[in-house]
């Protein structure tokens, strides 16, 4: 009995069950816990993105540590939601079809390897209260921690998602407008959800590790899955600002890319962000902000291609 959806039917009570095979036809490794009390469904996936390994280990992690005496309702993580991304260390994409898994929501149960996960996730969403998903700054991103939320939703979808959103310790939240991605597609079918971001550039840190599994049991303790002694107090909460206006800046030519600004920084219209050279070290292209704002996440390798998200602010 591999499939997900045939486990939450028969678990019982004070139950934790692990499986390698999450979906009948992809091995995505699962824990599902069963809490010794009633309460909310709860669904966390990480790895949609393969390469993200700081949110992928915090999830990891987290399936070990929790258990079912600490949890009010159930609790479903998928470890790695792109198993083959995460073997082969490939940015973005899902190794069979090079699809990029979080572009593909809600998906296809006859389509490709992509959209059939995609597929399989949105019908385990479908069975929870609230999503979570995690995810950071792949092989060749930086990045400041920070939430999004759906913007493309019922408004009490999105007002659940932005009340448990204050619940973690980053200062930014990103009203989101796209529909495509894993949590804005749960957000359309009526599941409050939210994507964090922490972490990046390939690399695993133990206190970026330790403060995303802090800041995710701080959610869990909102929406009543953990005891409240997990919250994170507003004493120890940053001010989180809402941002609706982010620009995200991509290369209008492919060479060598040269940021001139940090995640976190804050940046002025027309203050220089970067510019792209060629192999001879030719000045190709110039980049400035064209608003205020605040560098979310950037692309930190050398090279780039046409088309290669360098900087997203706002």
């Amino acid at each position: 009995m591999n499939n997900i959806l045939e486990l939450q039917g028969k678990i019982t009570p004070n139950q934790k069950l692990r499986t390698s095979r999450c979906c009948t036809d992809v091995d995505m490794p699962a824990t599902l816990i069963h809490g010794s009390k009633p309460g909310k469904t709860v669904l966390i996936t990480a790895g949609i993105h393969g390469c993200e390994y700081c949110s992928i280990q915090a999830a990891i992690e987290l399936a070990d540590e929790l258990q079912p005496a600490d949890i009010c309702g159930t609790l479903l993580i998928i470890h790695i939601a792109n198993p083959s991304g995460f073997s082969k260390r490939l940015p973005e994409v899902v190794a069979e079809d090079r699809k990029n898994l979080n572009r593909v929501f809600p998906g296809k149960e006859d389509g490709s390897q992509a959209e059939r996960i995609a597929w399989h996730i949105t019908e385990v969403q479908r069975t929870a209260d609230f999503y979570i998903d995690m995810h950071g700054g792949d092989l060749h991103e930086s990045m400041h921690p920070f939430v999004y939320i759906p913007g493309v939703a019922e408004p009490h979808i999105t007002q659940a998602a932005r009340d448990a959103a204050k619940a973690l310790s980053v200062d930014i939240r990103v009203l989101s407008r796209a529909t495509s991605g894993a949590y804005n597609s749960a957000a359309i079918l009526g599941i409050p959800s939210m994507l964090v971001e922490r972490g990046g550039n390939g690399t695993v840190s133990k206190a970026e590790v330790d403060a995303y599994k802090r800041d995710i049991r701080s959610v869990l303790a909102h929406l009543g899955t953990l005891p409240e002694s997990y919250l994170i107090s507003a004493a120890e909460r940053a001010n989180q600002v809402e941002l609706a206006n982010v620009v995200y800046l991509e290369s209008a030519h492919g060479g060598c890319w040269h940021p001139c600004v940090e995640p976190g920084q804050c940046v002025s219209p027309q203050q220089p962000l970067g510019e792209i050279r060629s192999s001879f070290g030719e000045v190709v292209h110039r980049y400035a902000a064209e608003q205020p704002g605040t560098v979310l996440y950037m692309t930190a390798s050398l090279a780039v291609e046409k088309g290669t998200p360098l900087v997203a602010y706002g």
